[in-house]
């Protein structure tokens, strides 16, 4: 082996045992960023965060990031956010070792924040079991109004206001009876596309579109801009809300 690939075993080693963050005065937020995310929607979600009202110290965290995603820095954290990042089952396979964890840290009092891949994370089949039921393919349901998994725009219905927002293969949640989940907005077959749920003494908010899409999106995907970022800040408020 290398010297410099020694070092960096030796740099990674060193940081799965590092201490977790120390407090800036500010609520902490992390942000997964690692395998079971892809470019850029870390760093969307994190420029959300930032925009919010909430004053936010936003801090990446996964293998590779120098806060090491574990109980002891849940711990310190005012919210956790998992963005999107391709394929459910591949995704869980680099985050199962993180469902107990997470389960404790949002049943003590902490916030969990899921977009698209981490609203289907939410769930239970596979996911970390946060909802009062689970997630499906939004694309698989009778009516949808989507049918593959490209970029594109999904219509939701948010607060009573129709929206267009960006949309790539996201989950509908599937609630069971006499849940205590409030819906933000639902698809147009009537399935839900976003909620804020209780867990505990904590509160979890999963969106199946994205809400923190950047311009560079939509331009990617050659679709016309829909901004929506106010929808993700609603969303941010009623996960905090009681915090």
């Amino acid at each position: 082996m290398r010297f410099d690939g020694i070092l960096g075993a030796v740099r990674r080693a060193f940081r799965s045992e590092a201490a977790p963050p120390r407090p800036s005065g500010r609520p902490l937020a992390l942000v997964y960023r690692g395998p079971a995310s892809v470019p850029g929607c870390s760093e969307a979600v994190a420029g959300l965060l930032e925009a919010s009202r909430w004053g936010f110290d936003v801090r990446y965290t996964g293998p590779r990031e120098e806060v090491p995603l574990t109980a002891e820095s849940l711990a310190v954290a005012a919210m956790y956010a998992q963005p999107g990042g391709g394929d459910l089952s591949r995704g869980y396979r680099h985050l199962r070792k993180l469902r107990g964890p997470l389960r404790d840290y949002v049943a003590g009092g902490g916030r969990y924040l899921g977009f698209c891949l981490g609203g289907y994370l939410a769930g239970a089949t596979p996911g970390f079991a946060l909802l009062p039921g689970d997630t499906d393919q939004y694309i698989a349901t009778p009516g949808a109004t989507v049918d593959d998994e490209e970029d594109t725009l999904v219509d939701v219905r948010w607060r009573g206001r129709d929206r267009s927002v960006f949309f790539q293969d996201g989950p509908c949640f599937l609630l069971d009876p006499g849940n205590r989940a409030t819906v933000l907005a639902t698809y147009p077959n009537g399935t839900v596309a976003a909620l804020v749920t209780p867990y505990g003494a904590g509160r979890v908010a999963a969106v199946g579109p994205h809400p923190e899409a950047t311009d560079d999106w939509f331009a990617d995907a050659d679709l016309p801009v829909r901004r929506a970022q106010d929808l993700g800040l609603d969303l941010v408020d009623e996960v905090m809300a009681g915090a």
